[in-house]
């Protein structure tokens, strides 16, 4: 398969092509880095950037931005950063993706953990993490030619836990690589409209 990779330079993006690249072609896509620059949050730079590398396969989504602040103390720009990128730019993404894709291709999400398990400072990753999962569910129903659409949610990564670990106190790690496996079972599989929720014991 050709498949385009976003967020190909990060911690859980650079596990998924490690995973995919044996086997499959594969193309980085990131807003400063990869084969290919693509802006989540710029729709015309999501067309631009698809329309170097179709016809694909799968697109993969592990990037996305999102802000993390007290509730009381989110400001309209905080919450603009989630909504622009970790949430309208992935709906962006698959609804553009759809005119790029073949038959029966895919495309793969990324939400996270505080959908279901919420943390402090985290209102606004929770509220935008959900809505991608309930807008694959409703969207997998409508997309055309055999095409699917699933999301991943992980758990913080233990690659992370320096950077990210206190805002997660208790919960499970998972290393990036068993992660990867996650979107594997995506681009591989015959699954859609569904959240594949790696975090067991949490």
């Amino acid at each position: 398969m050709k498949i385009l990779i976003i967020g190909a330079s990060g911690t859980i993006g650079s596990r998924v092509t490690a995973a995919l690249e044996s086997n499959h072609q594969v193309i980085r896509a990131g807003k400063d880095s990869g084969e290919v620059s693509l802006d989540l949050s710029n729709p015309e730079s999501i067309r631009q950037a698809l329309s170097q590398v179709a016809p694909l396969d799968a697109i993969v989504c592990a990037a996305g931005a999102v802000a993390f602040n007290q509730f009381d103390k989110l400001s309209r720009e905080e919450w603009d950063l989630g909504i622009n990128s970790r949430l309208m730019g992935q709906v962006n993404l698959t609804q553009i993706g759809t005119e790029f894709l073949n038959d029966g291709g895919s495309i793969t999400l990324t939400s996270g953990i505080i959908a279901d398990h919420p943390i402090a400072m985290g209102t606004s990753a929770a509220t935008l993490n959900g809505a991608i999962e309930h807008f694959a569910k409703a969207v997998a129903q409508e997309l055309p030619r055999g095409l699917r659409v699933n999301v991943v949610s992980p758990t913080v990564v233990t690659e992370s836990l320096a950077v990210y670990g206190d805002y997660f106190p208790g919960f499970h790690s998972i290393d990036a690589k068993d992660l990867a496996l996650s979107y594997l079972r995506s681009v591989q599989g015959i699954e859609t409209g569904q959240t594949f929720k790696a975090h067991a014991g949490n």
